[in-house]
């Protein structure tokens, strides 16, 4: 009995030293792990650096070619100006969303990509606003297809778009409020004339003049004519225009229009014969010393004839 009670104590102390000496051995491999981390880690920063100099400096990824694509109105000399990128830049060093911001800030640019083309590029693709008209509101702003005041107008900005009087601020949506019917109406006249063959297109639109009570004004082709649309069914109107339109080019009573009124009923449209105006001046809405001429559409048989009432 005396004999298996040291046996076992000896073999409790066996244990313990086992587990004594493996603690430290432990120990001694977390301290080895430490070293090396603390070792290893600064190297690796070290060769990060450097690798990140070797490449951003390194000949082979000098820019030779600068990419402009989607510029109708920007020049592309204008667009790399911006950028700040100059040939023999290294294209690794140049930093692609900051340029993408920089390009961004310009007011005709609605969206931009920068990407490297490697060994020796740099790609720019931009999307710009398509300016659709000129809201005259005090100051004269430029309008993209989305109803959106993109920019100020400027001098240098490129014309040939109608001018919208008679709206104001209120009319936008720019503090998140719903858009006013006048300023859908002029709207839904812009997107017609955005169509192809549409009768009345807004290269021939010189101004859109709103009324909050009649509706729209519109003075085109070569400014003495006036064409008053009123508000809603601008499609039918469109298609009463071209009548008239034709009823005039074919016409012998009189060869031209000052005023076309489809502002009524369906079938009645109301033309001011034209006399001769000083040029470039724009006709008033009054029709004194004009000859007013009626023009019903009929419709037969899906075919429409025109007769002339005086």
């Amino acid at each position: 009995m005396l004999e298996f009670k040291k046996t076992k104590k000896k073999i409790n102390r066996n244990r313990f030293n086992r587990k004594k000496s493996a603690g430290i051995k432990d120990r001694i491999l977390c301290y080895l792990k430490t070293a090396l981390a603390v070792a290893v880690v600064p190297a690796l920063s070290l060769s990060c650096i450097f690798g990140y100099d070797f490449l951003t400096q390194c000949d082979y990824f000098r820019a030779k070619t600068i990419e402009v694509e989607g510029n109708r109105v920007l020049s592309e000399e204008e667009i790399i100006k911006e950028t700040g990128i100059n040939p023999g830049d290294n294209i690794l060093s140049v930093n692609i969303s900051m340029v993408r911001k920089t390009i961004m800030a310009n007011p005709w640019v609605a969206e931009a990509e920068v990407a490297r083309k490697i060994p020796s590029g740099i790609i720019i693709k931009i999307a710009e606003h398509k300016c659709i008209a000129v809201l005259d509101l005090g100051k004269e702003f430029l309008l993209n297809e989305n109803g959106e005041i993109f920019k100020e107008k400027a001098a240098a900005d490129p014309g040939g778009v109608p001018v919208i009087q008679g709206l104001a601020f209120s009319d936008l949506n720019l503090s998140g409020s719903k858009r006013t019917a006048a300023f859908n109406a002029v709207m839904n006249v812009l997107k017609l004339g955005r169509k192809t063959e549409s009768v009345l297109p807004n290269s021939e639109i010189k101004l859109i003049r709103v009324d909050r009570e009649i509706g729209l004004t519109i003075h085109a082709f070569d400014e003495t004519k006036t064409i008053k649309l009123g508000y809603d069914n601008y499609q039918d109107k469109y298609e009463r225009l071209k009548n008239v339109l034709h009823y005039v080019k074919n016409g012998q009573d009189f060869p031209d229009f000052e005023t076309v009124d489809l502002n009524n009923s369906v079938n009645r449209i109301v033309v001011s014969p034209a006399n001769k105006l000083p040029a470039n001046k724009l006709p008033s809405d009054k029709s004194d010393g004009f000859g007013i001429r009626e023009v019903r559409g009929i419709e037969d048989k899906g075919t429409k004839a025109q007769r002339r009432e005086a």
